[in-house]
């Protein structure tokens, strides 16, 4: 699935995404983590994946979008 950076606070290695209709979704440092990434900027299009369905959906990934 892809979506947009939002927030990220390095320090947290934490933040939120917006999905493509609106939706902020957080995520932690894990899902960070298995992304790869060392830093994340606002309005950037990401990949990632989740677990679960509505308010208990997570996101256990966080990926650049590539082309």
């Amino acid at each position: 699935m892809q979506a947009t950076a939002y927030t990220y606070d390095a320090e947290t290695r934490s933040g939120q995404v917006l999905l493509d209709d609106g939706t902020p979704v957080p995520f932690d440092a894990a899902a960070f983590d298995a992304g790869g990434l060392r830093l994340l900027r606002p309005g950037q299009r990401v990949r990632i994946e989740t677990a679960g369905e509505g308010e208990s959906r997570t996101i256990t990934l966080v990926t650049l979008q590539t082309f």
